[in-house]
């Protein structure tokens, strides 16, 4: 089986292709024949080392990745009493890579079932294969901020996956969406359902606060700005973010006026099943939008990740198997 991973820490030159043992399914798992494999900015903190607490005692070679789609081409035994799935079903399904050779960036990868849905009806393995991972983590951000219709957020990076794909759901779930952009991503933003655009930078909580003087409901900090969009937040409001300490980009948000502070962390919603088929709900009904980047061959992993480092990607780079 071809993956593509690494056995020391460093940059996208560290990546390689990899000839690993075939995996099999057993009881309660599935595999997968991965055809595409979303490359998020989670690979590159793995890659990079900062990541290594979580694989200590599992020895390398190390393989990304937490978004695959494909189909399922083999079910273990007794399965098929705990899912509804069977062999030729194209799905989707987030991977948690802790273990060794345990990402998606593999030509096969075995899950438990619970952790694997149908491809969104007309939707391609590359285009499903942008979907788990950030979805879910709108998801439960939106679950976590639990606002009612009508309420205020404000979502930084709105041009991001993350951001976009929140505030589409902010949109659907009857939320009044303000969100920052660059002057080149306004058309975008918009089309993704934010009712109120304000530039992007280091001034944009005094954009929120011209377009909402007494602040916002909540704010969801995709774009990792920090304590400064405390400001934009009314009292007893909400502040999202959305990296755990040691991770690159995290600011120490503290609550002042009442201010909730909400910590977003995607394994939560790994075992939820309801979650990922609401994913797939969602997508059907075109609430939520896949937006591909570009496709590369497997084998170009580290160019894909050097991409990524580069900034500026509307959308996600697809490894393809």
């Amino acid at each position: 089986m071809q993956a593509i991973g690494l056995y020391q820490y460093g940059g996208p030159e560290v990546l390689r292709v990899l000839d690993l043992p075939e995996p099999h399914a057993g009881p309660g798992e599935v595999r997968v024949r991965v055809h595409a494999a979303a490359v998020n900015p989670s690979d590159t903190l793995l890659r990079a080392g900062v990541s290594a607490p979580f694989l200590e005692g599992s020895p390398p070679p190390w393989v990304p990745g937490m978004d695959v789609a494909g189909v399922i081409d083999e079910i273990g035994p007794g399965t098929d009493t705990d899912t509804d799935l069977t062999v030729g079903d194209a799905v989707m399904a987030m991977v948690i890579p802790l273990g060794t050779a345990a990402g998606g960036y593999a030509e096969q990868v075995v899950l438990p079932a619970a952790r694997v849905v149908r491809a969104p009806a007309g939707i391609d393995h590359v285009a499903a294969s942008t979907l788990p991972m950030n979805s879910l983590t709108a998801l439960l951000a939106r679950d976590l901020l639990a606002l009612s219709p009508g309420s205020v957020l404000a979502v930084t990076g709105a041009a991001g996956m993350l951001g976009g794909y929140l505030v589409q759901l902010a949109r659907h779930a009857g939320l009044t969406v303000v969100a920052d952009a660059a002057p080149t991503d306004e058309d975008l933003v918009r089309s993704l359902g934010a009712h109120v655009v304000v530039p992007r930078g280091a001034d944009v909580t005094d954009h929120i606060l011209a377009a909402f003087p007494d602040g916002v409901s909540a704010v969801a900090d995709t774009a990792l700005i920090g304590p400064v969009l405390l400001d934009a937040v009314r009292d007893g409001g909400t502040y999202a973010r959305f990296r755990s300490p040691g991770e690159p980009g995290f600011k120490n948000v503290e609550s002042v006026r009442g201010i909730r502070i909400a910590a977003v962390f995607v394994p939560e919603y790994t075992n939820r099943p309801d979650k990922l088929h609401e994913i797939l709900q969602l997508a059907e009904a075109g609430v939520l939008t896949p937006r591909v980047a570009a496709t590369l061959p497997a084998a170009e992993a580290p160019e894909a990740h050097r991409l990524l480092a580069k900034g500026g990607i509307r959308g996600r780079l697809v490894l393809t198997f």
